[in-house]
């Protein structure tokens, strides 16, 4: 099972490596972290995606709202959010394999952001599972390198 956690945290050195030590400490997963300013520069928003069973997931909060530097929790699951992740990936390519790269970009809407002689950069905004799905159906073309963001959730707008 898989939990969201957006957390509102005071924008100060040291609340990072906080967050972490208690995830740490207590043998809690984290699956994703992204953490950045939000309109207010000085509260940063860290949104953190853990799995692991309910009485686990429910000892992550309580253990966060532990925490002096912390503002605000809000959790959700995946059903109740929009999530997204970017990824670059850059990949070799040739007059043989550059018309296939195009096609896997234009299938899964990817962008092709840079180029050279000899590489490809791709970028793609979306779902944690298709970003991973992009990184599977370009393994037989060579990957020379990858980079992920955590993923961003919002919960879904009120109806």
């Amino acid at each position: 099972m898989k939990k969201i956690y957006s957390v509102l945290v005071e924008n100060r050195s040291g609340v990072l490596c906080k967050v972490a030590g208690l995830f740490s400490r207590r043998c809690f997963n984290i699956d994703s972290l992204a953490v950045g300013e939000t309109d207010d520069r000085a509260v940063s928003c860290m949104t953190i995606v853990s799995s692991g069973d309910e009485r686990t997931l429910e000892q992550i909060e309580k253990q966060l709202n532990k925490k002096i530097d912390i503002i605000k929790i809000k959790t959700f699951d995946e059903a109740q959010s929009i999530s997204r992740e970017l990824m670059l990936i850059k990949v070799k390519y040739n007059k043989g394999n550059r018309r296939d790269i195009m096609e896997i970009c234009e299938i899964m809407k990817a962008e092709i952001v840079d180029m050279s002689k000899s590489q490809l950069m791709i970028q793609i905004c979306d779902v944690p599972e298709r970003t991973a799905l992009l990184i599977t159906m370009l393994q037989s073309i060579s990957i020379v390198e990858v980079a992920r963001t955590g993923t961003l959730a919002l919960p879904k707008c009120d109806a």
